[in-house]
């Protein structure tokens, strides 16, 4: 994550398949206790102590049960495009749509700013053009108030009498 948060200090490890599923068996406290220990095998025991681990547990996630997103190798980032291209004023996002980091959810995270920015933008696209449309509209009445129009206007009332539509 130090690319995408430099300073943050953030590890992050994927784990899948079967790792994935003994990992989320186990609490955090065991699965911290054993990410130090790799990481001091692999960098020696001067490291600091990570101050905190947060282990999604997506096996057991009825919503998810451990799936994610992963294109094939064959793939390019105009598919990509295409999955998160909006369809009329509906708009996708998450990780499958990230163009970087499909399969993560720090992808997802990104996919729903990048997302939130073409969504605002065809916003204001949308009210500029209502705006010009009823400038449109407007047009023809504006060049109606440079002539002499009456005062007030009538409607033949009920009774035969004049009613004023406004003063």
């Amino acid at each position: 994550m130090e690319n995408a948060y430099p300073g943050s200090n953030i590890l992050v490890v994927t784990l899948t398949n079967g790792e994935s599923k003994r990992v989320e068996a186990q609490s955090d406290e065991d699965t911290l206790r054993e990410a130090m220990e790799v990481l001091t095998d692999m960098f020696g025991p001067n490291i600091p102590d990570a101050n905190g681990i947060l282990v999604p547990r997506w096996w057991n996630n009825r919503f998810q049960r451990g799936s994610y997103s992963n294109y094939p190798i064959i793939s390019n980032l105009q598919v990509a495009r295409h999955i998160k291209a909006p369809v009329g004023r509906i708009f996708f996002t998450g990780e499958h749509t990230s163009e970087r980091f499909n399969g993560y959810v720090h992808g997802g995270y990104f996919s729903g700013i990048d997302s939130s920015k073409e969504l605002l933008e065809e916003m204001r696209k949308d009210k500029e053009r209502k705006s010009e449309s009823q400038t449109l509209l407007l047009e023809p009445l504006l060049a109606l108030t440079e002539c002499n129009i009456p005062t007030q206007l009538y409607l033949s009332g009920k009774f035969g009498m004049a009613e004023p539509i406004f003063p």
